[in-house]
């Protein structure tokens, strides 16, 4: 899958971490000796990438190598989380024990710490000033402004994010007005649904033309209920066997046994992700973002959100990947191409004829270990099981078994 390519009867060649060669079968030679998986059938997709994913479970001050988001993020094909607003630097920690292989999960990338009013800046060189330690001492060329001052102060920012090569995205905070001149003032990215909805075309000629990310959020949504409610009253995840693996048990409940239930008609997500598919058929950049609600499973809810906006199938499983690459800065891995990371889905059913087949997923790769997405045991290149986790039998009891009273 590269760009709107897709090549019916592949080979693929892992070396490493990375993809070495990538056509039709029998076009591309193989390494003397090279292990051979017949996946005869299947459906191989990128890695995904949750380009606004808050890794929030994650323990701050005494670190957990066993936090549950990033595992249940790779068991539901989730291979990248980019966390835009981790709070505390304890995320960038995080990140170098994953890269190092001390944890095991999703590919962590974040923002470092946001900006936000309280720094107070006063002019240009203060906000240079701040602004350098994130590609010096924190090491990442990504930044979130959260409503840092007015506009003038946001223009600093904008300005001083140019000059130190640094990527700095936006918090929409339900207003139109904010998001309109942040994207005219040259942010890279625009974090949630704009508010307004249906779009004019100017809107989206602007959002378009600019190339700034855009991502909806939809989970979440910026305007109307929240998405995930209709996807918790439509679904039972609750008895979702993969989640109740890798989220604790009393997590599982407290995020799924209550929902708000509305009547279908008061949603407007679909309208919302309507303007995303508007600005991306103007040629926008559009990714896909969870908001980590609920991680992993809260991501292909976001793809059905897509498409029951107007977004093809393949249109939303680009942006899950190419598009939120590109939103984050990062072109290292998003395509299945020579030269990127090792990081793909083999499917059992086609998610270009049905968004909901994502959810079919058999195996998941990330940076050339290939793992079982039911138990995250690694079947190549070694085969070893997941090691316990502490909440198999550790934590406040689940709730009640069934059984006993029932309603009529």
């Amino acid at each position: 899958m590269k760009g709107a390519e897709v090549i019916n009867d592949a080979d693929v060649v892992i070396v490493d971490d990375h993809i070495a060669a990538i056509g039709a079968r029998g076009a591309v030679k193989l390494p003397p000796g090279a292990s051979i998986r017949d996946v005869s059938g299947k459906y191989l997709v990128p890695g995904f990438i949750d380009d606004h994913d808050h890794l929030a479970d994650v323990r701050r001050g005494v670190l957990d190598v066993q936090t549950w988001g990033p595992l249940a993020n790779l068991a539901y094909g989730v291979t990248t989380a980019f966390d835009p607003s981790p709070l505390s630097i304890d995320m960038l920690i995080y990140e170098d024990l994953m890269d190092c292989g001390q944890m095991l999960g999703s590919r962590i990338h974040s923002t470092g710490p946001a900006l936000f009013s309280f720094n107070a800046f006063n002019s240009y060189e203060e906000v240079l000033h701040t602004l350098s330690r994130y590609p010096d001492h924190y090491r990442t060329r990504n930044l979130k402004e959260y409503r840092t001052g007015n506009r003038r102060v946001r223009q600093w920012v904008a300005m001083a994010s140019k000059a130190l090569g640094v990527m700095p995205t936006t918090e929409g905070a339900l207003s139109m007005k904010l998001d309109l001149s942040q994207i005219i003032d040259g942010f890279s990215g625009n974090e949630h649904a704009l508010v307004a909805y249906p779009l004019s075309n100017d809107v989206v000629e602007l959002v378009a033309r600019s190339r700034v990310s855009y991502t909806m959020t939809l989970g979440i949504t910026n305007g109307g209920p929240e998405g995930q409610d209709y996807y918790l009253a439509l679904n039972t995840p609750h008895d979702d066997p993969k989640l109740d693996r890798f989220a604790p048990h009393y997590v599982v409940d407290l995020k799924t046994l209550e929902r708000t239930w509305r009547d279908p008609r008061e949603y407007q997500f679909p309208r919302i992700a309507g303007g995303g598919a508007r600005v991306l058929h103007a040629g926008g950049v559009l990714g896909v973002g969870s908001h980590g609600e609920i991680p992993g499973l809260g991501f292909h809810w976001e793809l059905q959100a897509y498409v029951a906006g107007g977004f093809t199938p393949a249109e939303a499983l680009r942006a899950a990947t190419m598009g939120s690459a590109e939103a984050i800065g990062r072109q290292e891995f998003g395509s299945l191409e020579s030269g990127k990371y090792a990081d793909l889905l083999i499917l059992d059913e086609n998610p270009l004829l049905d968004i909901r087949n994502t959810l079919s997923l058999r195996e998941v790769m990330k940076n050339g270990r290939l793992y079982d997405a039911r138990t995250l045991d690694e079947l190549w290149p070694r085969r070893r099981p997941l090691p316990p986790l502490w909440f198999w039998e550790d934590g406040p009891p689940a709730s009640p078994p069934e059984g006993g009273s029932s309603l009529p």
